[in-house]
């Protein structure tokens, strides 16, 4: 049972990472329910110091990721039309791959352009308005790469530390 825990929190944790850039996936709550997974193992202690503190942490950054894009669009004199631009934009980069890798940079940009350019007719303003709302896209979305990145070097961590107990066939 705990190898079944082990990869199920493996798994979990790489579709927190996935998560970190697909808005339709929260990254960061993944990643925890993956170090959830671990704790429930024979082989590692339950600490809910630890638990408790990384969950508050994935809970903040999945907060975080609905206010930091309209700070970054309101900055810039954007609207909501330019973040959901965006996020539109996101999606289409990895439906399509058009652009491949530069793709996640290029589409949320058009995205908010074009949510821009509905809502306003000034062009220099729904410029302005998508660099915003993109920076602060790009912000959330570093940010939850980054705790889901930490979640795994922890998940790895506590495996590697008691890898013996967990895989005492090896």
């Amino acid at each position: 049972m705990d190898i079944l825990l082990v990869v199920l929190g493996l798994f979990l944790m790489l579709a927190g990472i996935a998560g970190s850039f697909l808005p339709v996936i929260p990254g960061p709550p993944l990643s925890w329910i993956g170090l959830l997974l671990l704790s429930f193992t024979s082989a590692v202690p339950l600490n809910w110091w630890f638990l408790g503190s990384t969950l508050g942490i994935a809970l903040g950054v999945v907060g975080l990721d609905y206010v930091i894009p309209a700070m970054g669009t309101k900055k810039f004199g954007g609207t909501r039309a330019g973040v959901t631009g965006s996020i539109i934009g996101l999606l289409v980069a990895f439906i399509f791959p058009v652009l491949g890798i530069f793709g996640i940079i290029v589409w949320p940009f058009a995205g908010a352009m074009v949510g821009e350019l509905i809502n306003k007719a000034d062009k220099k303003t729904a410029a302005k308005a998508a660099f915003g709302s993109f920076i602060g896209f790009l912000t959330g979305t570093f940010l939850k790469f980054m705790i889901a990145i930490v979640f795994l070097g922890l998940y790895l961590s506590k495996v590697w530390e008691y890898k013996n107990s967990l895989f005492p066939f090896l």
